[in-house]
This record gives structure tokens, sequence and C-alpha cells, in this order.
């Protein structure tokens, strides 16, 4: 069934306006007629079954015939603090890491990040990042659209974090796998603490809080070991993700796919 996002939706409308780009989608490309299901998510892990009852050139109306919270959600928010890496490669960890379930990126530009952006290519990423966030929730079937946020330095990316419920580092250097699977039971029992209290609440449809997980993922060139010791200090948890040493594209979707498995109810 396709999916499309719009915004606040008030569920006790019996229908739902869609405009903009999506009204080509459904009309031109899909060829989607009155009287055919789709699935819209208001943006906050909520769905609405609904049936096509009219399409013109401007708007798409359905009628709402189901409500229900999005399975696809995980139980915590994941952002992941990207290290700026070379090319495309970024095109990529987007891309994979919101179908892995991650909530929010953040490009990090960090000691080692070769690539040299100015204010104006900068936005114009991030503008394009959006894009490839939000095909990619809508191809997974996520119930949310994953925010690309702003560039950040990596002294800014750990000040922002120091609100979160853990910090996970993948290093190469870092203590042994036992240690490391530790520190992800741990992530599990923090993540626990919300038993049936995160996700959206059936009563009034606000955002109950979740538990926050970062994860620090360096460039190409790594981790310099200054930015190592930043963390530790900001409180960190240096982890191992096995003896192989992998790519900054590999790393994150890595990470990540361990917690989607162990987080996914």
């Amino acid at each position: 069934m396709h999916r499309f996002f719009t915004g606040s939706i008030n569920e006790y409308e019996k229908s739902i306006s869609i405009t903009g780009e999506d009204v080509n989608h459904i009309k031109n490309v899909l060829r989607l007629s009155v009287g055919d299901e789709v699935i819209i998510s208001d943006g906050r892990g909520r769905d609405y079954i609904s049936t096509l009852s009219s399409i013109s050139d401007g708007e798409v109306v359905a009628d709402i015939v189901d409500i229900c919270d999005t399975a696809a959600e995980l139980p915590a928010d994941i952002t992941l603090f990207q290290g700026v890496p070379k090319g495309d490669k970024m095109e990529l960890i987007i891309q994979k890491a919101v179908e892995l379930g991650v909530h929010d990126i953040v490009p990090v530009m960090m000691d080692r990040t070769v690539v040299k952006l100015d204010d104006k290519k900068k936005d114009k990423k991030i503008n394009r990042y959006q894009l490839i966030a939000e095909s990619a929730a809508k191809q997974s079937g996520r119930g949310i659209i994953p925010e690309v946020k702003s560039y950040m330095s990596y002294k800014e990316a750990m000040d922002y974090s120091k609100s979160y419920d853990i910090i996970l580092v993948p290093y190469e250097d870092a203590e042994g796998m036992e240690y490391s699977r530790d520190i992800i039971h741990d992530v599990m029992d923090i993540v626990s603490l919300n038993g049936s209290n995160s996700g959206p609440d059936g009563d009034n449809g606000i955002e109950r809080d979740k538990k926050s997980i970062g994860i620090f993922i360096g460039p190409e060139g790594g981790f310099a070991v200054s930015e190592i010791e930043l963390a530790k200090a900001s409180g960190a948890k240096i982890i191992s993700l096995g003896h192989r040493i992998l790519r900054t594209e590999t790393a994150g979707l890595a990470i990540l796919s361990i917690l989607m498995f162990m987080l996914d109810r």
C-alpha cells in the first residue's frame, strides 16, 4: 500500500486533504484511482488507513478508514552523528540509516574530515539530504520523516548530545567485544525503562518521551585521539564493532543494524 506524509491531522475529521507534489505523484506516476487504499502518516508515528474519494488537479481527498500507530518506529530515538565523508557516501548513509530506523542525522565536521564546504554548499546539501531521507522513509514504511540537521563541528555535536541517555562511539582501539556486548545490554535496559510508555499516546496523540541514543561515526580517516578523549569526558561509551576495520559508510549502518534488531518489538 502506498504511503504519503502530511501535516498535523485531526483524527476526529473523516477525511484528509493531500496537496502539493504528492497530487501529481498519485495521479500521473502511481495512477491511483478513486477507491484505492493508501496510508497517510502524520509524521509523528501515527498512520491513517484511507480510501481515495476524489482526485483533482490540485488536491486529492482521502476518507479515513482506520487509525493505528506505525509499527515501523523503534522504542528509542537514535541520532546518527556522521563524520562527513567524501563524495556521495553521505547520501547512501542517510538512505540506509533511515531504512534502519534512525530518528535524525547530523553531519559532523571532524578533525580528519577532508571535505570543505562553505555555508551555501552546506545548505544545498542539507536540502538534498532531506529529500533522500523523505524518499527512504516512504519506501521503508516509516511513520516519521527523519530530519537531517545542519552541519555541526565535533564539539558542537558533543555538546548537543549531552542530554542524551547514552552515547555510543565505535572505535577501532576500543575495549574487547565482551565490554561492547555489555554496553548494548545496558542500552536495552535503559530503553526498557520506558516499558509501554514509549510511542504515541492512544488517547491524545501526544508523543510520549522516548530514550535517546547518540551514535558518533568518524570520517574516512577515523577519529583523532583528542576527539575520543572528548567523547570519554562527555560520558560516551567507546565500543568495538569487531576485529575488522569498517569503512565510515559501513560502521554506522552496522551499529544501527544491531540496535534495530535488539530494540524492535
